[in-house]
């Protein structure tokens, strides 16, 4: 005991029953909520515990900003993509056109040498047929110079021409047999119709070329041409003699009767200047200019 325990201001008040028994009650009521309180607090502590972050909200501009970015790469992979098809339609154009470029090429090459083929052909038979009418000249020359005066002058250029030409003329004589060399030499020229020579004729151009060997000046064409000379019958034609198909003053060919049957004259087209039979397109009639 203390030393004031004595003195009754010094003591402590004691506290009454029913204070004491409250504030026992009250400590247990709380140390059953406590109690309690832990016991609630183990078992929702065995449960997962679940955390939601929240996520901070896109402003409109953010978002506009961003379709926008996406659009533009979509864009641009889009561009590349398109790039990359004409790139490669780009280059095959080229392989196809450089391929184009050599056949045709290749093709022009060809072409040439088909042409200067045909032009040294050409040439060759140009240079045959001048030198054949050379010497066709010489024995028009030799029979004009002897005349149809001495039979052996004649006979003699009849011989030439016969071996120039190919063709029996062994009744032509002077002038008739310079018209039989020149038309025989021509077979082989081409047809061109209003042609007169020197290596294209129509029929009326060779019939005309021919008897100007021989200082004769033929009209020009067909029809004139078939009423020239005097009309003779076809039993009892000469060399030289003109054929004519179709009637007198109206006929639409003409040719020179050769001797033995056959004529020359300036065809058509597919056949050119040709020696034919008279049975291969037997004639109208004939006039004798010679």
């Amino acid at each position: 005991m203390s030393h004031t325990a004595h003195i009754r201001s010094h003591r402590k008040p004691r506290r009454s029953a029913s204070t004491i028994a409250m504030r026992a009650g009250v400590a247990g009521g709380v140390l059953s909520t406590l109690a309690v309180a832990g016991a609630s607090g183990s078992a929702n502590a065995a449960e997962p515990v679940t955390q939601t972050l929240e996520l901070p909200t896109l402003t409109a501009d953010l978002a506009a900003q961003i379709a926008q970015s996406a659009d533009a790469t979509q864009q641009a992979a889009a561009n590349y993509e398109l790039q990359a098809e004409r790139d490669a339609a780009a280059a095959q154009a080229a392989k196809e056109a450089k391929a184009d470029l050599a056949e045709a090429k290749k093709k022009a090459a060809e072409e040439k040498r088909k042409a200067e083929e045909a032009a040294r052909k050409a040439a060759a038979e140009r240079a045959s047929r001048d030198a054949e009418r050379a010497a066709l000249s010489a024995s028009v020359e030799i029979s004009a110079n002897s005349g149809s005066g001495s039979g052996s002058g004649a006979g003699s250029a009849s011989a030439s021409a016969d071996a120039s030409a190919g063709v029996s003329t062994s009744t032509a004589s002077g002038s008739a047999a310079a018209v039989v060399a020149f038309v025989r030499a021509q077979v082989g020229d081409a047809y061109v119709s209003g042609g007169t020579g020197p290596n294209s004729w129509d029929c009326s151009g060779l019939v005309q070329a021919a008897f100007r060997q021989v200082n004769i000046d033929l009209p020009r064409v067909s029809q004139a041409q078939s009423t020239a000379g005097t009309q003779v019958s076809l039993s009892n034609l000469q060399p030289g003699d003109i054929l004519y198909w179709g009637g007198a003053g109206s006929a639409y060919h003409v040719g020179v009767y050769v001797g033995d049957g056959m004529f020359v004259g300036a065809q058509n087209p597919s056949t050119g200047v040709a020696l034919k039979s008279l049975s291969y397109d037997p004639p109208s009639g004939a006039v004798r200019v010679l």
